[in-house]
């Protein structure tokens, strides 16, 4: 009589049983906005394996990854920056990444920070991340630099006489540049179907001027803030979406939002060997992993 039982290799996974492909979609955490006429948050970093779907910056789609049975294989959900104080500049997210032994690891790289007008003649700038931060109001300065691959710059702030900040990069999208004192919105993200319906993550922060605060790009990105002293908005939660800049006089930056990481493969060779406690959802033959937060998958 068979029982059925599962021989384990040591050092190669699971004998006799055939490495499989599973597809990813890895985004970072997203910047927050600056203060003070700040600027907006970027998106996290942007990567996507799943079928012929866009990568970040509008770039190809990347490779699969190929799974080992009996591996496992370590997923990093990256958090949002947190919101600065009034005359403090904003944070970059964090990465979000897969790792694993056999596999070269796939990192996201958190999104830049806004850029924050400090006091009159003074800036701390905007950051570098997987998208960058946009520039302050009165900062003539460029906006952050986006990452190869995964994301968009920051717009950028003109000149010294301006009175706007400028919108965070998104995962499509370059923040947009303010406009004297119209600030600037932030870049659109990117749509996935991943989990079988499309939904559209990494939107930039929107930028924040004198009593006006600009839109948040497409796929959650926070809004700038709209009246005196105001703070910015938060980007959406495991979206990666950047914050917004917070107003002139003494608002306060919103935080980026988490990051998340979505895993797909064929269901016949998924084995629901999970840390973590992601959601597990379907979509024809395949199962979808969906990481809020950290955890692993085994093979």
């Amino acid at each position: 009589m068979s029982f059925g039982y599962q021989v384990l290799g040591f050092g190669s996974g699971v004998a006799g049983a055939a490495p499989y492909a599973a597809s990813y979609l890895i985004i970072a955490g997203g910047g927050s906005g600056g203060t003070r006429g700040g600027g907006g948050g970027g998106a996290g970093g942007y990567r996507n394996s799943y079928a012929s779907e866009t990568s970040g910056a509008d770039s190809s789609t990347e490779s699969t990854l190929t799974l080992v049975p009996g591996t496992e294989y370590t997923v990093t959900v990256g958090a949002g920056g947190a919101g600065p104080a009034t005359n403090a500049g904003g944070n970059n997210g964090s990465d979000s990444e897969i790792t694993g032994s056999d596999i070269t690891d796939v990192t996201s790289v958190g999104g830049g920070r806004g850029g924050t007008r400090y006091n009159q003649g003074s800036n701390i700038g905007p950051g570098a991340g997987g998208s960058g931060g946009g520039s302050p109001k009165n900062g003539a300065v460029s906006g952050g630099s986006g990452t190869a691959n995964q994301g968009r710059d920051g717009g950028t702030t003109a000149s010294n006489d301006s009175a706007g900040g400028s919108g965070g990069g998104g995962a499509s999208n370059t923040g947009s540049n303010n406009s004297g004192e119209t600030a600037g919105a932030g870049g659109s993200g990117l749509a996935s179907s991943i989990t079988g319906s499309s939904v559209t993550r990494a939107g930039g922060g929107g930028g924040s001027g004198e009593n006006n605060g600009a839109s948040g790009g497409s796929g959650g990105g926070g809004t700038g803030a709209q009246s005196n002293a105001a703070s910015g908005a938060a980007g959406d939660a495991n979206k990666g979406a950047g914050g917004g800049g917070g107003e002139w006089d003494s608002g306060s930056g919103g935080a980026g939002g988490k990051g998340v990481v979505f895993l797909r493969m064929a269901t016949a060779s998924y084995t629901g060997t999970t840390t973590g406690s992601p959601t597990e959802s379907t979509d024809g033959s395949d199962t979808i992993l969906t990481f809020n937060s950290s955890g692993s998958y085994t093979g």
